[in-house]
């Protein structure tokens, strides 16, 4: 065991200087100086030894290693990795082409080749993005109409003249009503103008569930987009499934299936004309098709507008007064203890809400969904949004089949 740090070379003598007084014992001498009764049996033997520089700190390096890579391995290596220098290998693809060049020699595994080039200064490490911190699931049932609307885009198809069709569709979680299909640009801006029709004409839901992609999701803190900050601006909550998990919005991609059969095998001639039948979908599935789910009802039977409205303008978020607030500027970044943290593209010109933590760490959110932690390092470590997932159990006959 090697001596400690804060020990110095003159403690080491005076060590065995008290030793050799015979007054204390060698639990007393170790305890005294904070060592093992190895490290300094190991000291007098190596003073027994005649070891003039006893006293002094040995390197505990192995002075030779039975398995180093050769040399003449590691310059074959480099020359192999300096060959291509415009589109020079990876560890991996170096391995399979000394091989191939000569299979004859036993050459290091890809992690070894990996390290030689490090050594080298052959590989820049890349900076890897940090994952975002879970934050678990939740149960959100939809029991009544407006509890939570369902939005995504039905694959985007052409029509009969080669115009590209991109459809939004919303439909009610609890009632199933469709409540719009139409033809929009799949962007923030053109789903914006269209939810911005939809929120005149029937009101604002509870909650959104959408999938994480585009506009609806991001990958930055909190999963937010430029439209989902909007939504939550508005009083309305975003909920997110799980990725790679469509079942979880099992109910909306099961609407997607009968609109295609319906109304896109085939296309229409032009887009009006997709329109028009997508509108007409819209009435029958509505007013005249029965739904299994809610008991053989058109879904109009037990869908309502909503009573929330939306508003003429739309207020700053409210903070209290444990928060500090920020702006969140035109690069994503705020200014916090003198340094620029970067937070989000999605929340340029929005204020955020930081409030300290007692765990040290400071809380950033917006509204009332936390978005990440700021560090003692003044890292900013995001959060993934909490995935809203469906219960069978809670759900009962909802989730079965809707034929």
């Amino acid at each position: 065991m090697p001596f400690k740090e804060s020990s110095p070379m003159e403690e080491r003598i005076a060590l065995l200087r008290d030793y050799d007084t015979g007054v204390f014992t060698v639990t007393e001498l170790c305890a005294r100086y904070g060592i093992s009764r190895q490290t300094f049996y190991e000291l007098r033997r190596r003073r027994d030894d005649g070891d003039k520089r006893w006293f002094e700190e040995r390197s505990h390096a192995p002075k030779n290693c039975p398995h180093c890579t050769p040399a003449e391995i590691v310059e074959a290596v480099v020359a192999m990795r300096r060959r291509r220098v415009r589109r020079p290998f990876g560890p991996k693809k170096l391995l399979a082409q000394l091989v191939r060049e000569r299979p004859e020699i036993e050459w290091p595994a890809q992690s070894t080749i990996g390290d030689i080039l490090k050594r080298k200064n052959l590989i820049i490490p890349r900076e890897r993005r940090r994952r975002p911190i879970a934050q678990g699931e939740m149960v959100a049932p939809a029991l009544t109409p407006n509890d939570e609307w369902a939005i995504d885009f039905k694959g985007w198809f052409r029509t009969a003249d080669g115009t590209r069709c991109d459809p939004l569709t919303i439909t009610d979680t609890a009632s199933r009503y469709l409540i719009e299909v139409r033809i929009v640009e799949p962007t923030c801006v053109g789903v914006r103008r269209a939810m911005e029709r939809v929120f005149n004409d029937v009101g604002l839901p509870a909650a959104i569930r959408s999938d994480n992609g585009s506009p609806f999701g991001s990958s930055g803190a909190g999963g937010l987009s430029q439209l989902s900050v909007w939504w939550l601006k508005l009083g309305i909550e975003p909920r997110y499934i799980p990725p790679s998990s469509p079942q979880d919005n099992g109910r909306h991609e099961r609407m997607h299936r009968t609109l295609k059969d319906e109304t896109s095998k085939p296309p229409a001639a032009t887009a009006r004309q997709q329109q028009k039948r997508f509108d007409a979908f819209r009435h029958y599935y509505n007013e005249e098709r029965p739904h299994e789910a809610i008991e053989q009802a058109p879904p109009a039977e037990r869908w309502e507008p909503s009573r929330r409205i939306i508003p003429a303008r739309l207020e700053e978020p409210w903070y209290d007064a444990d928060h500090e607030v920020r702006r969140v500027r035109n690069t994503g970044e705020i200014k916090w203890c003198g340094e620029r943290i970067f937070i989000g593209e999605a929340l340029a010109g929005e204020a955020v809400g930081l409030a300290e933590h007692e765990s040290g760490n400071t809380i950033v959110r917006f509204c009332h969904r936390d978005l990440g932690v700021i560090d003692r390092n003044r890292r900013f470590l995001r959060f993934a949004p909490p995935r809203a997932r469906l219960r069978a159990a809670q759900e009962g006959p909802a989730t079965r089949a809707e034929e």
